[in-house]
């Protein structure tokens, strides 16, 4: 049966990396406790109680869908659909269309960052691959008004990002939970990678600066995974009880 992401894939290759995984989650992890739709979570509760836990939730979601085939994928995304569809009823609201986009987007460019920081910069192919897959899938997720391009897409990010972010009062106890769960110096290290990660504007609303010294340390990535070190860094940004469900993450294929 046909898969539903190509093997040859940049997006296989991002999202079987469990580095990446944790740093696009970083990135999000950042942003979403900005975005104006962020009540939503605490409607449900379920981020806020178990932040760790709905990392690892959502990423077995992704890894569904981007190493499945297409009907095992589709499968995953109706599920997603449904659980959707309840939150709404049982709020009587509707998530709001701008919200789904924003979310989609985050995924697409933490990725396209987490892999420009550990290794270099997506060629234009692989920026094109990247959207394209992503789009897709907002396809299946019945998320409208997707661009056509990652040009065109790129655009709207940034649109998006001038309109939805907000430090909130929800900004502030997402984080103290962010703080809560990890402990305090994984959390303040925490901070430094989405300083690291994130784009200008969330920075700036979140009051992050970037540490030369981590920046100088990521510079060595690739020796330290050259040399089969990369436990220490899950070890560095995860809590043990979690290492793992960590390393269930890597299905890592070449580039």
């Amino acid at each position: 049966m046909r898969d539903f992401v190509d093997r040859r894939s940049i997006v296989r290759t991002i999202w079987g990396s469990p580095d990446l995984i944790l740093l696009i989650f970083a990135g999000s992890a950042a942003e979403f406790a900005l975005n104006r739709a962020v009540d939503w979570l605490f409607f449900t509760g379920k981020i806020p109680r178990d932040p760790i836990g709905r990392l690892f939730s959502t990423v077995r979601y992704a890894q569904e869908i981007v190493f499945a085939t297409e009907e095992a994928a589709r499968s995953t995304l109706s599920r997603i659909n449904a659980i959707h569809d309840s939150v709404e009823r049982q709020r009587g609201q509707t998530i709001p269309e701008w919200a789904y986009r924003d979310v989609l987007y985050m995924l697409v460019d933490y990725s396209e960052r987490a892999y420009r920081l550990l290794y270099r910069p997506l060629t234009a192919s692989q920026q094109h691959d990247l959207y394209t897959v992503f789009r897709g899938i907002g396809d299946e997720l019945r998320i409208p008004e997707l661009p056509g391009t990652y040009a065109e897409w790129r655009r709207d990010r940034r649109r998006h990002l001038d309109r939805d972010l907000a430090n909130s009062r929800h900004t502030a106890l997402l984080f103290r939970q962010y703080r809560r769960h990890l402990g305090l110096w994984r959390y303040h290290l925490l901070l430094q990678v989405q300083a690291l990660l994130v784009p200008d504007e969330v920075r700036r609303l979140l009051h992050l600066s970037p540490n030369n010294l981590l920046s100088g340390l990521v510079s060595v990535y690739g020796i330290v995974e050259r040399c089969n070190l990369r436990s220490v860094i899950h070890s560095l940004l995860i809590p043990p009880r979690y290492w793992a469900e960590v390393r269930k993450f890597d299905r890592m294929v070449a580039t």
